[in-house]
C-alpha cells in the first residue's frame, strides 16, 4: 500500500495546491494528514475547503486547528501565532469550523501498524526536538512506524537495540526501512517549512517495499506573502517563509 504523508497546511493555499499537483502525491492508496490545517496563513477557509476533497483520508488535529476551533484559548500562543488564530476565526464559514472541532485528537492508529500524531505519541501539543522526546515518544507507540508534525522539520528517528539514531531528511531522499527498527518520522511543513528552506515537503511511503520517499517542492512563495500582507497579518508570517524559519 502507498500511503502519502504530510503536516502543517498552516492556510497556505499556494504550497497546498501545488503539493496537490505533485506527481509523486497521485496514485496513493491513503492520504495521511499529522495536523494543522489551519493558522499563520491567509486562506484558512479555502484550505479546509480543499482538504475536505481528499479521498480516502485520515487526519488527526493540530494545536492550531484546536485553537480556531474554539476547543482552546490561544492565550498560550506567541502573539503573531495568537493575532492570526483570532483572524482566522472570523474568515472561515461555521461548517468548516464544526468540521475543524471534529477533526481526531491523536495518536491515531493506521492500517494497525502505523501510528500517526501531531505533537507526540504521549501529548498531541508536545513537540519532539531532540532524541530525549523522541525516546519518550516512543516509549507510548505501540507500533513500529510513526509519523508525526509539530516541528515543521523534515527528520528520522530510528530506534534499534534500545539506542536511538536521528537524521535529519534530504532532499529527494529514499530510505529502505528495517522491519527490525522502530521508526519515528516526521515530513516537515507544506505551508511553513523551518529547516531554512522554503521548499514545502512531503513523503511517500510505500508499505509494500518497505520504503520511504522524501520530496520536496518550491511555490508562489511571493503570492502567499502579498495576501498576508495585504490581510494585516504579522510581518513576521510573511517574511519567514522566504527564509524558511
Amino acid at each position: 500500500m502507498r500511503y502519502l504523508i504530510f503536516s502543517d497546511i498552516h492556510s497556505n493555499l499556494e504550497a497546498f495546491e501545488k503539493f496537490l499537483a505533485q506527481k509523486k502525491a497521485k496514485n496513493v492508496d491513503k492520504i495521511l494528514f499529522l495536523g494543522d490545517l489551519v493558522g499563520y496563513g491567509p486562506n484558512p477557509d479555502e484550505v479546509i475547503g480543499l482538504f475536505r476533497g481528499l479521498p480516502h483520508l485520515q487526519a488527526v488535529r493540530g494545536n492550531h486547528d484546536k485553537v480556531i476551533a474554539d476547543l482552546e484559548s490561544s492565550a498560550l500562543f506567541n502573539p503573531a501565532a495568537a493575532f492570526s488564530a483570532e483572524w482566522s476565526k472570523l474568515k472561515i464559514s461555521p461548517d468548516h469550523v464544526q468540521y475543524l472541532k471534529n477533526l481526531p485528537k491523536g495518536p491515531q492508529l493506521v492500517d494497525g501498524f502505523i501510528t500517526i500524531c501531531h505533537g507526540s505519541t504521549f501529548d498531541e501539543d508536545y513537540y519532539v526536538f531532540s532524541s530525549f522526546e523522541a525516546t519518550e515518544s516512543f516509549r507510548f507507540m505501540e507500533t513500529s512506524i510513526g509519523f508525526f508534525g509539530h516541528t515543521h522539520y523534515p527528520i528520522v528517528y530510528y530506534l534499534r537495540n534500545n539506542k536511538i539514531d536521528v537524521v535529519p531528511l534530504a532532499e529527494n531522499t529514499r530510505i529502505k526501512l528495517d522491519r527490525k527498527t522502530r521508526y519515528l518520522i516526521n515530513p516537515g511543513s507544506i505551508g511553513q517549512p523551518r529547516d531554512k528552506n522554503s521548499a514545502a515537503s512531503y513523503i511517500v511511503f510505500d508499505s509494500l517495499k518497505m520504503e520511504l520517499s522524501f520530496n520536496r517542492f518550491a511555490y508562489d512563495v511571493s503570492r502567499t506573502q502579498k495576501k498576508i500582507r495585504d490581510a494585516g497579518l504579522p510581518e513576521l508570517l510573511a517574511s519567514r517563509l522566504e527564509a524558511g524559519v
